[in-house]
């Protein structure tokens, strides 16, 4: 009698372990791209080593002249290249007695970061990148570090990829389209959404329209596109709270970092006066068509 050898059967059991196993690698699977992706994103340097060995790369070809100008440098060479800026703000060769103390230490600059990281829920790492390049940034142009940070977390609370419906980009929420001639040397406008040089462009903006208004509070209803607006709905004074809560920081005093901010209420109308010309503003309510540069030598509005 001839014997067929037994058939395998696949028991629940045996299925049930199969998915289970195959949902563990799915996850693991997951997990490890999510990874790598976090490091591509916080690591510029190691995403173009992966893109370099992908199979789904197609070889390069040449670039034209219109393609390098609008091709935005990696951060770590704004960030290696600070005075980069110079071009459009004259900066001095040391730092006086009086800009060293508007800057601040390194201690101060390290509790502000923690404080911040903890208040917008931003990586350690990132945070203090942030911070850096807004330290730089004031140091070339004379301009309070802390008031550079307290206009990023109003904008758009340390999102780097930041957009409103208007147009307004990034970290401090500049209008690229407008502003496009800052962008020139850092490259072009796409440049809008790298942190370091939103930073930069933001600033100049925000510097130039505090010299421009003739103090703090005129400068930020500028910024904010309120300048042809009775009142900046509150914008100014949320910015102020913010500046002097960072303030606090700086001098090693306890804040809260979950103290809340007032809402902007949208600005009131003034009068329309026909012989009284239009202000430019960051905003979209007004273009802009002629950019004052700002005498790099002239102090912020002491606080």
């Amino acid at each position: 009698m001839v014997q067929h050898p037994a058939r395998r059967t696949w028991s629940g059991a045996s299925i049930k372990k199969l998915f289970t196993t195959a949902h563990y690698l799915v996850t693991v699977t997951g997990v490890a791209a999510l990874t790598v992706l976090a490091a591509m994103f916080f690591n510029p340097a190691f995403a173009d080593r992966v893109m370099a060995h992908s199979p789904f790369t197609s070889e390069e070809t040449p670039e034209t002249a219109a393609d390098q100008n609008v091709t935005p440098p990696p951060l770590s060479n704004l960030m290696n290249v600070p005075q980069s800026a110079a071009v459009l703000v004259a900066t001095p060769a040391a730092l006086t007695a009086e800009e060293r103390a508007l800057i601040g230490t390194e201690r101060q600059q390290k509790l502000v970061t923690n404080w911040l990281a903890k208040r917008y829920h931003v990586a350690g790492d990132a945070a203090n990148m942030l911070v850096s390049a807004a330290y730089v940034t004031a140091k070339d142009i004379k301009l309070d570090p802390l008031l550079i940070l307290a206009v990023m977390a109003i904008e758009s609370s340390f999102n780097p990829f930041a957009e409103s419906p208007v147009g307004a980009q990034g970290l401090m929420q500049v209008m690229s389209k407008i502003h496009h001639d800052k962008f020139e040397d850092l490259g072009g406008i796409k440049a809008a959404l790298n942190p370091v040089a939103n930073i930069k462009v933001g600033s100049l903006i925000l510097k130039e329209y505090v010299t421009r208004g003739g103090s703090i509070e005129a400068g930020l209803k500028t910024y904010v596109g309120a300048a042809g607006y009775e009142n900046d709905g509150g914008y100014g004074a949320k910015v102020m709270s913010e500046y002097y809560r960072l303030r606090e920081v700086a001098a090693g005093k306890a804040v809260s970092p979950f103290v809340l901010t007032a809402s902007v209420k949208a600005p009131v109308a003034a009068p329309k006066q026909p012989s009284e010309a239009p202000v430019a503003s960051n905003g979209a309510d007004i273009a802009e068509t002629d950019h004052a540069k700002p005498d790099s030598n002239e102090k912020m509005v002491s606080l």
